[in-house]
């Protein structure tokens, strides 16, 4: 009787040892799986397929919904697919797993300027711009750049270009708000040379030679505002912001 005892008990322990083996094993390969999704889905965002990295990134939340980054891609595609509330709700939970993330503070800031809920967003791009361990202070110092200007707030706008501008003289992104911010505070002679600078540094950028047309439209310069649109056409003739600048340099043609 002793003896079957202890061949039962034996047999329920090697079964506990391969259910546990067999479990970890599980565990592992739903690991790998959710991690080759979240790659692909990281892939497709890279390369601008939004519907097809939620989809990868869906896939990983199943397995791995406890996974900072993979609620970070999953906000960042919500982000970009214009869909702001379910942006914010994984960009939140990103940060309820990791407080300290800056990339998702800083998008969930932008998430909150995609609805226009500027002090909102201020708040969060203030928290990251604290975090003396995120490395590219720039993009949430020109966020907040933006979003004083749009409330127009334009002195503390132009602190904060300047504080981007101070870590990054090139970036394109605090050039164009800073010139942005002169003319809408009426220094359009200042927001013009900024605007020159930056289409120097960036002679690429097509956002910039719009609104530096615009600017000498604005100035009456209208020879000088056509040859910049005609240059946006030559850039990217495919583009929403090509039909515009066409619109706008058939309209001012008659004026040269």
């Amino acid at each position: 009787m002793k003896k079957l005892w202890l061949v039962g008990a034996s047999c329920i322990l090697l079964l506990s040892v391969f259910l546990a083996c067999t479990s970890k094993e599980n565990l592992e390969q739903q690991k790998e799986q959710a991690e080759a999704s979240r790659n692909l889905g990281e892939a497709y965002l890279r390369e601008g397929k939004y519907s097809a990295a939620l989809r990868e990134l869906l896939k990983a939340e199943a397995m791995t919904p406890d996974d900072y980054f993979l609620q970070f891609d999953l906000g960042l595609a919500y982000l970009y697919l214009g869909s702001t509330d379910k942006a914010i709700y994984h960009l939140k939970k990103s940060l309820a797993i990791k407080d300290d993330y800056g990339p998702a503070r800083n998008n969930l800031g932008n998430a909150y300027a995609a609805k226009k809920e500027w002090d909102k967003a201020i708040e969060q791009y203030e928290i990251v711009t604290s975090n003396l361990l995120y490395a590219t202070p720039q993009f949430p110092y020109s966020n907040l750049g933006f979003a004083y200007y749009h409330k127009k707030e334009y002195s503390l706008s132009e602190i904060y270009f300047k504080k981007a501008l101070d870590i990054l003289p090139d970036f394109d992104r605090a050039l164009y708000g800073l010139a942005k911010t002169y003319i809408a505070s009426g220094r359009t002679s200042q927001g013009l040379k900024q605007l020159e600078l930056a289409v120097a540094k960036h002679p690429g950028n097509a956002s910039l030679h719009f609104e530096l047309a615009e600017t000498y439209k604005l100035n009456r310069d209208y020879r000088r505002a056509y040859g910049s649109y005609i240059r946006v056409v030559q850039m990217d003739p495919d583009s929403p912001l090509a039909d515009k600048a066409l619109k706008e340099a058939k309209r001012i043609k008659p004026l040269l």
